[in-house]
């Protein structure tokens, strides 16, 4: 049995005014929505209603793909906002109740405390060679200069001691980690 070819129907063309009629909207309304003209007879611009129809649905595609992302941009989370809050105060309060139980102090106090236990300890390491020079007066020279030398070391290191207490805070928190 052959098959009968059915002929392709032509679209329906409608001019803008019978358009706007029948959609009920104006013609300045219409001419916002960038419809693409199907043809032209003379001066009169052709639609079809396949392509107002797409045109409405991209169009509202596009506004509820980009709506939700507005939404976020402009309104934060109310409720998340409070709660980031009310755990900030409260990890705040935390902290000062462990500063006034004596249980944490901060990183600036402890360089403040080092480096003046440092300047304490200095004239008492500078004062090593010569008292063990005093007690012994029969120790050679040498020998006194090499604890001098061990002295200074010494002195060099608990003044440092103050400046590194940042890089050893970083390292106590890795190996407790």
């Amino acid at each position: 049995m052959a098959r009968i070819p059915t002929p392709e129907a032509a679209p329906v063309l409608l001019n803008k005014t019978d358009l706007c009629k029948s959609l009920g909207i104006s013609t300045q309304a219409f001419d916002k929505w960038d419809v693409p003209i199907n043809s032209k007879k003379g001066r009169e611009c052709l639609y079809t209603m396949a392509d107002v129809v797409g045109n409405r649905v991209a169009n509202e595609r596009k506004k509820s793909i980009s709506k939700p992302l507005e939404d976020e941009d402009e309104k934060p989370n109310i409720d998340f906002e409070r709660y980031r809050l009310v755990k900030a105060q409260a990890d705040g309060q935390e902290l000062k109740n462990e500063k006034d139980r004596k249980e944490v102090v901060e990183v600036a106090f402890c360089s403040f405390v080092l480096s003046r236990i440092a300047a304490q300890i200095s004239p008492v390491l500078d004062q090593i060679h010569i008292r063990v020079k005093r007690k012994f007066p029969d120790m050679p020279e040498r020998t006194i200069d090499a604890i001098r030398a061990e002295v200074i070391k010494s002195q060099n290191t608990a003044a440092e001691l103050a400046n590194g207490i940042e890089d050893l805070l970083d390292e106590y928190i890795s190996s407790t980690d």
